[in-house]
């Protein structure tokens, strides 16, 4: 086993999972504006089972889908979700593969946060884990994170399109996108002021 390492960012922190973030998860995974794009909700019972599995590959693989936690005591603060990496369970052209994917809370929302968490992880996966490509994939109508793709750099071609397997072929979540990135296609994040900068004349 290997411990999964505690990522930060400007905003965020990227951890292994904690307890009390089940009730948060289990909020997020029957809130039908998270879920909309997925085939359904999740029960309680689901959610947590999809936790446990989520914690046992974290653990074992070192990498994995890690909580996010916005830090602080405001509004916003605490759990708000997952980003990471994750190897499809199913066959397609593109499998095997590793996928960078998330899944916030709706008060996370419009602030940046998928787009900045997933820029760690992929950074992570290309700099620590040496992984030649990633991809991402959604639902067909799933626009928001389809954005968060291109703002990642990651590029579509339609002859990517596939009908997920895992899902009804009569559910509007079926018909999906698939996006990709290799390490010298991602957009460079700005780099911190030097000690130099941040001195005035």
């Amino acid at each position: 086993m290997t411990e999964a390492p505690t990522l930060r960012t400007e905003r965020l922190i990227l951890r292994p999972w904690k307890d009390d973030d089940l009730a948060g998860f289990a909020e997020l995974n029957a809130d039908p504006e998270v879920m909309r794009h997925f085939p359904s909700l999740l029960s309680t019972a689901e959610s947590d089972a999809f936790a446990a599995r989520i914690r046992a590959r974290l653990a074992e693989d070192g990498w994995g889908l890690w909580a996010v936690e916005i830090p602080g005591d405001g509004p916003a603060s605490g759990f708000v979700g997952f980003t990471g990496l994750a190897r499809p369970r199913f066959h397609a052209h593109f499998t095997p593969a590793v996928e960078v994917g998330w899944r916030f809370a709706q008060r996370a929302w419009g602030r940046g946060y998928a787009t900045e968490a997933a820029q760690q992880i992929v950074d992570f996966a290309f700099d620590e884990l040496s992984i030649d490509e990633l991809v991402s994939l959604t639902a067909v109508g799933n626009l928001r994170s389809q954005a968060v793709m291109r703002r990642l750099g990651m590029t579509y071609d339609p002859a990517d399109d596939f009908a997920h397997p895992m899902i009804p072929a009569d559910s509007p979540s079926s018909a999906h996108r698939l996006f990709r990135l290799r390490p010298e296609q991602r957009i460079p994040r700005p780099s911190p002021p030097s000690r130099a900068d941040s001195v005035g004349s």
